[in-house]
């Protein structure tokens, strides 16, 4: 759980200067820096996506993954907690940019291949190293989200400790299944997400992004399907099957 706390913590030491000194910055800078990140958003996400081998699995992990989370609405959940937060601080009159900039970030840092692989392998191998990379940029890019979007931010340390740590924990329970070839699926369908992001930060199209996140997981489970499902469907039936050759 190192990494995962030391990405936490970056979030946080970063958020809360971008918030602070943000206030400083012209608002043309700040749209402009914005509609900057927004961009390379969209390239990390495709970089990633593109490296997804099967189609199929992902285009039915979004689809499978949106109607489990359009059910339980995640996104209004999140934008609710974030809400929920901003009036424990008494910051009335900013609730909706500052729900905005907890959701936003905390998508930006769970969504991605790093937060995955990173948090399997701190569970697995106990390696964080990855983490410890990805708290470096994560850190770097919630001073420049802060800036514009306040200290939701800083809240959204709280879901990257949540989400990184819980797959932490459960790596090593799930680590026969957590194939090379089904974390390398998980990361192609976060790498759309991450598109998605991307193109409602450049306010092109709003996203429910995080009404997608359920998807992520399904390759999971196609993989604990084929793995160990199917092979003992077969076992059982080949007796039967032997018979009818005969």
């Amino acid at each position: 759980m190192l990494g995962t706390i030391v990405n936490a913590v970056a979030v946080i030491g970063g958020g809360w200067i971008g918030a602070t000194v943000g206030g400083r910055i012209k608002d043309k800078y700040k749209d402009t820096i914005m509609q900057g990140v927004g961009l390379s958003v969209v390239v990390i996400g495709l970089s990633m996506a593109l490296k997804g081998q099967m189609v199929l699995l992902m285009i039915f992990s979004l689809v499978i993954g949106g109607i489990i989370g359009e059910y339980i609405d995640i996104e209004v959940r999140l934008d609710k907690f974030g809400k929920w937060v901003q009036n424990l601080l008494h910051r009335d009159g900013k609730a909706s940019t500052f729900a905005e900039g907890f959701v936003i970030a905390s998508l930006v840092y769970c969504v991605g291949s790093m937060a995955i692989v990173g948090a399997i392998e701190d569970g697995i191998r106990h390696n964080p190293d990855i983490l410890y990379a990805k708290s470096v940029l994560d850190g770097v890019s919630s001073i420049i989200f802060a800036s514009t979007l306040g200290f939701g931010v800083m809240v959204s340390a709280i879901s990257v400790f949540i989400y990184q740590g819980t797959i932490t924990l459960l790596a090593s329970y799930l680590e026969p299944v957590l194939m090379d070839w089904v974390v390398n699926e998980m990361s192609a369908v976060g790498g759309i997400l991450i598109i998605g992001i991307g193109l409602t930060m450049l306010e092109i199209k709003k996203i429910k992004v995080g009404n997608l996140l359920p998807a992520i997981f399904i390759p999971t489970v196609y993989g604990m399907i084929v793995t160990y499902i199917v092979p003992a469907i077969y076992e059982f039936i080949n007796p039967f099957l032997k018979w009818f050759t005969l």
